[in-house]
């Protein structure tokens, strides 16, 4: 464990460790839809939706599937990366925006009653299904429909889940909202538990955008430590907390980039050195929810670039992910384009190896 993540090591006899797994593209965007989607290509289904279109979620008022975005902008690929694709549009993530108002107009307009609302919410709702009514191929009217309702009951439900008032400061500190560098990713954490805990399916928290991307072919040694630090306490707070109130047993939580990094220095690019992208050698964490604490499996050859002992490509990952969920990688399939399509496509070996 780095010295750049001295509060993630202390969290090190809970992980369980992937190494050498392998991505089919090099190129940032192709491979973060393959980490994500299981696809280099656009119109695949995310993990997530995958995830909530097999279980549902534990709470209607709140969306099964949540984004958690950086403030500081888009990720690479967009909202293709947390997308239905495939999968009815009721299954795609729902982006929260990262600061003091994560949903846009959540609250009620003033002079704008629950009762005139709800009868503005009735009539729409009469139209949409007068339209719909008829015609095929509604998924997307469908959807619409639900998302009306979702937004309305969230007005009553969601004020409270990001409000982080009532949180104590011990909590606070812990996941390391005294450290201005932390802070950011540090209220996507404490809101990523306090989603888990209210029943949200899946919950996908973001780090990295723009300048601030863990891309650092150049400058490694200025820009390593700011991106450990933004991610290191909250993220051991995360794991702390969730442990503390008895609910990593019941929660999987996954660490991931795109791809690996190689261990010689970028000099081609820039005069201050820095890594370059390895697409056969990322590693990958798991912790909670039916993993084997301090497990390890897999590793790189004596070089750190490829697998020492053959490819662990990422449909095994995502095979794992869905076995430790409690879902079967080929009954999780839906009918597109004449084929019935799978998170892991041909399949994928589920890692038993970290398995409790």
């Amino acid at each position: 464990m780095s010295e750049l993540l001295p509060h993630l090591a202390t969290c090190a006899d809970d992980l369980a460790f992937v190494h050498g797994v392998k991505v089919d593209n090099n190129n940032h965007g192709p491979a973060v839809y393959h980490t994500l989607t299981g696809s280099q290509f656009p119109g695949s289904a995310s993990i997530g939706s995958w995830v909530t279109y097999g279980l549902g979620s534990e709470n209607r008022d709140l969306p099964g599937f949540v984004v958690l975005g950086d403030r500081r902008g888009a990720t690479i690929g967009g909202a293709g990366v947390w997308g239905n694709g495939f999968l009815p549009a009721a299954y795609q993530g729902s982006l929260f925006r990262n600061g003091e108002t994560p949903i846009v107009d959540l609250r009620r307009p003033p002079g704008r009653s629950a009762s005139d609302q709800r009868a503005e919410l009735d009539l729409l709702g009469w139209l949409n299904r007068r339209h719909r009514d008829g015609r095929s191929d509604t998924g997307d009217l469908d959807a619409r429909i639900s998302a009306y309702e979702l937004a309305f009951r969230m007005q009553a439900r969601a004020p409270e889940l990001v409000d982080l008032s009532g949180e104590t400061a011990e909590t606070r500190r812990l996941y390391g909202f005294d450290d201005p560098v932390a802070e950011p990713f540090a209220r996507q954490c404490l809101l990523a538990r306090r989603m888990v805990e209210r029943g949200v399916r899946f919950v996908m928290t973001l780090h990295g955008a723009g300048e601030d991307r863990w891309d650092d072919h150049g400058n490694i040694r200025g820009r390593l430590p700011k991106h450990c630090r933004e991610v290191d306490q909250p993220v051991a707070g995360l794991l702390k907390d969730l442990k503390a109130r008895g609910l990593l047993d019941e929660t999987l939580v996954v660490w991931a980039s795109e791809m690996g990094r190689t261990p010689f220095d970028n000099n081609l690019v820039t005069q201050t050195p820095g890594r370059d992208h390895n697409q056969y050698g990322l590693a990958v964490w798991m912790a909670g929810g039916g993993v084997r604490p301090g497990a390890t499996f897999g590793e790189t050859d004596d070089f750190s670039v490829r697998g020492a002992d053959g490819e662990i490509p990422v449909r095994d990952v995502h095979a794992t992910i869905l076995h430790l969920m409690g879902l079967d990688q080929y009954r999780l399939s839906a009918l597109h384009a004449g084929r019935f399509k799978r998170l892991t496509d041909i399949g994928g070996r589920v890692i038993e190896e970290i398995v409790a």
